[in-house]
């Protein structure tokens, strides 16, 4: 990858993940000199400059813009002078964005694999399809820049680097200990949320995917900082990459805490069908009930000023310790307040703990810290510059030596 390449970055999306990466991005001008931001809606973009503006006085210039309108995309970049362009709209837009970035000549980050819509499946062999024509073009794609996927893989390849030679057992833990005084809201888009969580749980061992039936396998666990909670075993995309790119891997599981009232709710949503994603006929048109139940519910981007509380995500892996000393086993985390971040940004701890990792992504891709030519998972690439900048830009992390493996 040429290193004469414009550092001038185009965000694409404007929900809570776009607010946070695009003040993340302006409260650092010297890596992102100029920002762009565009989605479907130009009145949220706007939104979101404003509170950059006010913030820390930048400007931030604002298009309407369908994504999945590939010649319109490729204008928008060549317009802007873009040369990354950050997606952070929907799944479903990823390939469409990818197409407009090799057409455009620029290179390419997301948080989140390619799902189709009309189907509940988030794979990466659609992304992974594109390898050799980014790297034809010259160009990196760098996928997976949020927290899980994201942070948690670079979490499981620093312990690999610096404390584990090899990796037979990993555990993804994910928390939102926080509190939006709701009575059922989710903490980033709705649609994407609900499709995950009512999903079929897959988990990774011996070297095949092992299906269970969607939240039947649940565990409590204390999380330091919000404390013992209900986590449920779900199929998460960072698992198949992980899968790939930690060869050795025995056993692989992503877990996932819910309140009891979130359940509660979930289950009689899906009872009723209003989680399913087939077209239903109603007045004369189709509607898809879950995108339905999406637009009634609150906007996770609304929910900062009221959610209190702590996220704790993290990593255990075991495996044959760097100094010969036998198996051991470590738990790398990172602990978010709400209200920290929504004192920053004006968004919740999961819009930040996402926000934040695409920013730092993108700095990566930016400043050269991360160079290549094709489609890279955030697994590939040195996890060094990553953590430090995580401890420099608000998603600080420690690393602990526990007893021995997971009893659960």
């Amino acid at each position: 990858m040429s290193a004469a390449k414009s550092s001038t970055v185009l965000v694409i999306g404007a929900g809570g993940v776009s607010s946070v990466c695009v003040h993340k991005m302006a409260f650092n001008p010297d890596i992102f000199p100029e920002i762009h931001l565009a989605s479907r809606t130009k009145s949220k973009c706007d939104a979101i400059a404003a509170s950059v503006k006010e913030r820390c006085g930048r400007d931030i210039a604002t298009y309407e813009i369908d994504a999945e309108e590939v010649p319109a995309m490729v204008n928008l970049i060549r317009k802007t002078g873009a040369g990354l362009v950050v997606n952070l709209a929907l799944p479903y837009q990823d390939l469409p964005i990818m197409d407009a970035c090799l057409e455009a000549s620029v290179d390419y980050l997301d948080t989140a694999n390619y799902e189709p819509k009309d189907e509940a499946k988030f794979e990466y062999h659609w992304q992974w399809a594109y390898q050799d024509r980014y790297k034809d073009a010259g160009l990196m794609a760098l996928l997976g820049s949020g927290f899980d996927p994201g942070v948690t893989s670079v979490f499981t390849m620093w312990l690999k680097k610096h404390k584990l030679k090899t990796i037979r057992q990993l555990d993804i833990l994910d928390c939102n200990g926080g509190d939006h005084g709701q009575h059922f809201a989710t903490n980033f888009n709705p649609e994407i949320n609900i499709r995950e969580v009512t999903a079929p749980a897959r988990h990774w061992e011996n070297g095949e995917w092992v299906e269970t039936p969607a939240m039947s396998n649940k565990v409590a666990f204390d999380f330091e900082a919000v404390g013992q909670k209900n986590m449920y075993l779900m199929y998460h995309e960072e698992l198949e990459s992980l899968a790939k790119f930690v060869p050795e891997l025995e056993r692989a599981r992503f877990w996932m805490t819910f309140g009891d009232q979130y359940i509660t709710h979930l289950t009689v949503l899906q009872n009723v069908g209003m989680t399913s994603i087939e077209p239903v006929r109603y007045q004369g048109k189709d509607i898809i009930p879950l995108q339905f139940l999406a637009a009634v519910l609150p906007k996770p981007e609304t929910l900062g000023e009221t959610t209190k509380g702590n996220t704790n995500i993290g990593v255990i892996a075991t495996g044959e310790a760097l100094d010969g000393s036998g198996e051991k086993t470590f738990y790398i985390k990172n602990i978010c307040s709400h209200e920290a971040a929504y004192e920053e940004t004006g968004n919740q701890a999961v819009s930040y703990t996402t926000g934040v990792p695409a920013m730092i992504g993108a700095a990566m891709v930016v400043r050269g810290d991360w160079q290549g030519e094709g489609v890279f998972n955030i697994e590939q690439l040195d996890p060094d510059p990553f953590m430090a900048m995580l401890n420099a830009h608000g998603l600080p992390w420690t690393v602990e030596e526990m007893a021995g493996p997971v009893g659960f």
